[in-house]
């Protein structure tokens, strides 16, 4: 007897496959760089800062923008580099003397930078330079500016002291709010949020995705004896800017034509692909917790 096999759902169950692993080595690899220390959490978000733009600037490239990458990647880490420089300084006592040369050289920093792209592009003879020079630094805001907010996010919460596991609950909340909203929009998502943007996308899902957002907030405030208020508002917010930072993700790669940013992770795409989130979501927290702490 012949057995007949589905090419279809064998590559299904092969692309699942895949897509499992390397989301649990992913998973593996942001958890245990966070909890290691400050040097691999900042090694991690590095790589994140240097990947990310690379990628953006990759879709400008296929929206017929030619960015000035090299200035760019430049700008990116530096601007992250200056920032984990002013991070490392932090401790039970405060910041450090040396904290306003820091902020005061990364200033100065990207004052050089910006005028320094207007004199490159001269050489270029490109027939879009104001486009080339936007899209080089917003490259920068998009990315490299959210990662240097974030990583002082526990620092907020635990007065200047670095504590991984507010940041991997922050992390969780992401997650958690993702895999929710999944859940929910597939097996009850009948309204379409975005369609232009996102087909797949609905309020049911959305607004099952906040509500374990919340609860995984009210955890972590559980885990770490912390205000319910405060982490429950975190979550909200978290949740929210999320979403939106998987629709503007989205937005750029539907204009670039591509179905993902990139291809270092084997099933999930690039590094913007699974780092959206927290980019849109990093500023809204920071400013969060300014309020709030």
């Amino acid at each position: 007897r012949i057995k007949y096999r589905n090419p279809i759902m064998t590559d299904r169950m092969k692309d699942l496959s895949v897509r499992t692993l390397s989301g649990i080595a992913l998973a593996a690899i942001v958890i245990g760089a966070t909890l290691w220390s400050k040097w691999s959490f900042g090694a991690l978000m590095f790589l994140v800062v240097i990947g990310g733009t690379a990628e953006f600037y990759r879709l400008c490239r296929r929206c017929g923008i030619a960015p000035l990458e090299g200035i760019g990647i430049v700008s990116a880490a530096g601007l992250f580099l200056l920032s984990f420089n002013v991070f490392m300084q932090f401790g039970g006592n405060g910041v450090q003397p040396s904290t306003g040369a820091a902020v005061l050289g990364t200033v100065l920093f990207l004052l050089l930078m910006v005028p320094t792209a207007f004199v490159c592009e001269l050489w270029h003879k490109s027939a879009t330079p104001i486009a080339n020079v936007a899209a080089t630094f917003t490259g920068v805001l998009y990315v490299a500016l959210p990662v240097s907010l974030l990583i002082y996010v526990p620092l907020l919460f635990a007065d200047g002291e670095w504590q991984p596991w507010i940041m991997l609950c922050y992390i969780f909340i992401i997650w958690v709010n993702d895999v929710f909203a999944y859940l929910v929009g597939v097996c009850f998502g009948k309204h379409r949020m975005c369609s232009r943007i996102s087909p797949k996308k609905s309020w049911e899902g959305f607004f099952g995705g906040v509500a374990g957002a919340v609860v995984m907030g009210l955890v972590a405030a559980r885990v770490l004896d912390g205000g319910y208020v405060a982490w429950a508002g975190l979550a909200l917010v978290a949740a929210v800017s999320g979403v939106l930072g998987d629709l503007v993700e989205s937005m750029f790669k539907r204009a670039a034509d591509v179905k993902d940013s990139g291809a270092l992770i084997p099933g999930h795409g690039g590094v913007l692909d699974r780092f959206d989130a927290m980019l849109l979501s990093a500023p809204f927290v920071f400013v969060y917790m300014l309020f709030v702490m």
